[in-house]
């Protein structure tokens, strides 16, 4: 008899888990996001086809609201309401993809632990209202968007500037999104600053072509303003993929301080990983794709206290400001929208494969009044293989600087100044991983086994980042990034060896 009731106890909380759909059962992640085709059924949600009945509606813990599947024209969106952890209010697709918001659509986000899911957002213009697509206002907490995406969103005039998505609030959470084709003014995403810890995560989106906007504005992703570059922040940026992000130079530009940009891949995108203001950021697990594109740039490095490490950067054919890993000069006693001295980063087991230029030290001495050089920093186990081109380039000679473990090989008469001691010019011996066009350390290498020195961030055996795990090999084919409807996302991404 026992054992029945646990049976039966057992069917119905499947059931239940099943069940997402039902006033007053807990909701979670998992069961948030339709799989592809699937249309939602679900007797107890509310059902409605225009903003006007969502407005009406009373919500409460637990809710979910569906939106009929269709053409959503001129529609704007306000989900408000107070959710909770086991309990959040849901707003979603009848069918994910299938409700196709346009004209000037859009969502505003104004509560506690409410979720979107399914959206469409396709060839529309917010000119008129200057709102932005999706709107995370400055009381959300815990608010999440999930499995939408938003492509052509933009005015005729193309110095209209509003943001695709805008994060205020805090404990936000961005991921599986597909964002493709911004062409005006402003950044496709901006998370914004205050005194306070911000803690939002951007996670497992597929940012596709953004073309070059031809002036500053044009970020993927900006984190902050200079106002806050004191600021930490703690947000979160993992697992996305930025595929051909022309719009500037900068495609994240982080503004403020203690952030987290680990684990993305950035493919042929014209600009850089950019550490803008603030300090202590750590950039770690990243591949950066250039394919010798032209003006495809690395990691461009500002502030102190940075952490840049396990990262792996190839084709990168740029140098200066732009290239593998730029270390910049700074502005004497720089305001907050300045540059500020390079002090105390710690660059260490990074793999740096046949680009123009790895490192460049001092990189920007001169323009914008950048006089400072660089000064205590840390280079560390870096490999650098290269066909012709120039392992350290000294823009500016930077201070007590201290180099250990490092190896380069395959350089150029570019290279012309001695490499310091710390920097090992031998063979690396690597191997070209099938399937994935990257390279790796053989057994036999050098490299194996050779890592110096005790980094409490990152500790390896080996010189170079850590060899191509699973986690990065989905990253690298597109594998869980961007809405579950949306196929064939990531056929583009071909490394070139």
């Amino acid at each position: 008899m026992i054992e029945r009731s646990l049976i039966l106890a057992l069917l119905l909380m499947i059931t239940a888990a099943l069940n997402g759909c039902k006033k007053g059962e807990t909701q979670t992640p998992v069961v948030l996001r339709a799989k592809e085709n699937d249309k939602v059924t679900c007797p107890n949600c509310k059902v409605i086809s225009s903003a006007t009945e969502l407005s009406a509606l009373t919500l409460v813990p637990g809710d979910t609201i569906i939106l009929k599947s269709g053409t959503w024209d001129n529609q704007r969106l306000i989900l408000k309401g107070v959710g909770t952890l086991d309990k959040p209010i849901v707003l979603k697709a009848e069918k994910a993809g299938d409700v196709n918001l346009k004209g000037a659509s859009s969502i505003a986000i104004d509560g506690q632990w409410l979720v979107v899911d399914g959206l469409s957002f396709n060839n529309g213009n917010l000119a008129v209202s200057k709102l932005n697509v999706v709107d995370f206002s400055v009381g959300s907490r815990n608010c999440r968007i999930t499995n939408t995406s938003i492509v052509d969103y933009n005015p005729i005039d193309q110095t209209v500037d509003y943001r695709w998505i805008s994060i205020n609030g805090k404990n936000n959470r961005i991921d599986h999104c597909y964002l493709k084709g911004k062409a005006h003014q402003g950044p496709t995403m901006v998370i914004w600053g205050t005194n306070s810890v911000l803690a939002h995560r951007i996670d497992h989106n597929y940012f596709g072509e953004r073309p070059d906007l031809g002036n500053n504005g044009g970020e993927t992703i900006r984190v902050g303003t200079s106002d806050y570059y004191l600021n930490e922040a703690q947000v979160l940026i993992e697992e996305n993929i930025f595929e051909h992000c022309n719009g500037e130079t900068e495609i994240i530009s982080n503004k403020m301080s203690k952030n987290t940009i680990r684990n993305n891949l950035f493919f042929e995108s014209r600009g850089t990983l950019c550490l803008r203001h603030g300090n202590s950021s750590e950039v770690y697990g990243n591949y950066i794709i250039g394919n010798n594109v032209s003006n495809a740039g690395g990691i461009r490095t500002i502030g102190e206290g940075h952490l840049i490490y396990n990262n792996y950067l190839q084709g990168i054919a740029t140098t200066g400001q732009t290239s593998a890993i730029a270390i910049l000069d700074g502005v004497p006693n720089s305001e907050p929208s300045g540059y500020f001295q390079v002090k105390n980063a710690r660059i260490v087991g990074n793999t740096i494969v046949n680009c123009v230029q790895a490192f460049d030290v001092g990189a920007g001495k001169g323009g914008n009044n950048r006089t400072v050089p660089p000064a205590d920093c840390i280079i560390a186990n870096n490999l650098i293989l290269s066909k012709s081109g120039i392992a350290v380039a000294y823009t500016d000679q930077p201070q007590n600087f201290f180099y250990e473990g490092n190896i380069a090989f395959g350089m150029g008469s570019g290279q012309t100044l001695a490499l310091p001691a710390g920097i090992q010019q031998t063979d690396p011996k690597m191997e070209l991983i099938d399937g994935f066009n990257t390279y790796f350390p053989a057994a036999n290498s050098p490299a194996t086994g050779g890592f110096k020195g005790s980094y409490t961030f990152f500790q390896s055996n080996n010189i170079g980042a850590n060899a191509l795990d699973a986690l990065h090999k989905s990253l690298l084919k597109a594998n869980g990034i961007g809405p579950l409807w949306m196929t064939n996302l990531g056929t583009v991404l071909i490394v070139k060896n």
